[in-house]
């Protein structure tokens, strides 16, 4: 029986010896970052781009992003994406753009010290196509575009998500987490409007309340300026254009002072301009065309801006609302703009059928179930007229920086104000908020 016993033992070790001969094990492959990238987005072009601040990896992504995401056959556009990388396990802050794309850190990343992913919106920058199918820019296709590209980088980044965005980018921030609230466990969008119609008069309500009684009668008498001075401005636009190689073919020089004369005291809010240096009736007309070229910009009328932006008044004339004028202080100055509006500078020949309906759904997730979300504002920029009126039982954080423009950014809170909005953001992450120098 021993003997019995031992022949088993024998014959088993010799088997198990010819296993080990016969299998062939395969060496483990261990993927580089690169490469999980390809393996996760297969048709997409990956470029290595020179990483900026802390990240340690920096990508250019092209997707191939479907024109409509219900209809596959549709085709495709070429969308750019741009990830910035230093830990699988770290926060990831996806950033949406309202516009183009400009590679650059951002204040929320820099805060967690997270991975960034800047999505460029679509048909917007190099992502636009020659000719743009406007019945697919939308912000539902948008949405779709964040959520494919997130569900994604899911696979990759074991860390929580956060979103964020600046203006019509913390507009769109606020769509995607309505329509998505569990892709991202917060969202900071800044200055992010909910516009009511389509040329929204809270706006103009703001500005006629804003700053001192003094400040306001300065505005106008500016415009005026501007106005009674109108062949000689017309002169140093022309001399601009001319320096610039600028063109004014869609719309005429005349027609783009008499705008921005309009403009003026939306954008003197909007960008924290300061009363005493708005220039007076002893201003020469180069003056008064320096300050508001410095104000408005009336390279804002030219034929190359008026092509780029034409995406953005479609979306606003159509979807999203905006804007309007008014004529009041400058009526009977006018010679070109009689009935100002931002319709102007949409496409022609294309249907704007415009509805609040859309943004009334995101305005009443956001003021009554859109939890962890913290709001940045500016007292004194228009857009602050169109921010959402949180009900009380929503656990969200909203800032509003006094006397700030539509440049306020969290680093321009006082440090006690900082400090709240750190700590909402610690509690509802889970992660530490870092000294990361807040600068842009």
């Amino acid at each position: 029986m021993k003997f019995l016993k031992s022949l088993v033992l024998v014959v088993s070790i010799s088997l198990s010896v010819l296993a080990c001969k016969t299998i062939k094990l395969e060496p483990v492959v261990i993927l580089s970052f690169q490469q999980q990238l390809e393996k996760l987005f297969p048709d997409a072009e990956i470029t290595k781009m020179e990483p900026k601040d802390y990240f340690t990896d920096a990508y250019q992504l092209v997707l191939n992003q479907p024109l409509d995401h219900k209809n596959p056959t549709a085709g495709t556009f070429k969308h750019y994406v741009y990830l910035s990388h230093i830990s699988e396990t770290a926060p990831v802050v996806l950033v949406a753009e309202g516009y183009n794309a400009r590679p650059r850190t951002y204040e929320l990343s820099k805060i967690f010290k997270g991975n960034q992913v800047q999505v460029e919106y679509r048909f917007y920058g190099k992502s636009r196509p020659d000719s743009i199918p406007w019945q697919y820019l939308t912000n539902d296709q948008a949405v779709e575009d964040y959520h494919a590209i997130v569900t994604k980088l899911k696979r990759l980044y074991t860390g929580k998500w956060a979103s964020t965005g600046i203006s019509k980018g913390g507009e769109t921030v606020l769509i995607y987490k309505s329509k998505y609230p569990w892709d991202v466990r917060v969202a900071v969008p800044y200055v992010a409007p909910l516009i009511n119609t389509q040329e929204d008069p809270r706006t103009q309500e703001l500005i006629n309340t804003v700053g001192s009684d003094e400040c306001r009668a300065k505005i106008v008498q500016f415009q005026r300026l501007l106005l009674k001075n109108r062949d000689s401005v017309l002169v140093e636009i022309d001399n601009y254009a001319k320096l610039k190689n600028m063109t004014f073919t869609e719309v005429s020089t005349n027609e783009a002072l008499e705008y921005a004369a309009l403009e003026f005291p939306f954008s003197f809010w909007q960008w924290g301009a300061k009363c005493d240096e708005i220039p007076d009736e002893t201003a020469t007309a180069k003056q008064l065309f320096n300050y508001v070229n410095s104000i408005v910009g009336i390279g804002f009328y030219n034929d190359e801006t008026y092509y780029d932006l034409l995406p953005s008044y479609y979306q606003h004339m159509s979807e999203l609302g905006y804007y309007g004028f008014d004529t009041t202080p400058v009526k009977d100055l006018l010679k070109v703009v009689h009935k100002p509006t931002n319709l102007r500078f949409a496409p022609k020949d294309v249907a704007l059928n415009y509805s609040s309906d859309y943004i009334n759904e995101v305005r009443e997730f956001a003021e009554n179930r859109g939890s962890k979300i913290v709001y940045i504002y500016g007292e004194y920029d228009p857009w602050g007229a169109c921010a959402p009126i949180l009900k009380p039982q929503v656990e969200a954080l909203k800032m509003i920086l006094k006397e700030g423009s539509h440049s306020t950014r969290i680093k321009d809170f006082s440090a006690e104000d900082k400090q709240l909005i750190y700590d909402a953001l610690q509690k509802w992450m889970g992660y530490s908020t870092t000294i990361y120098p807040l600068v842009e």
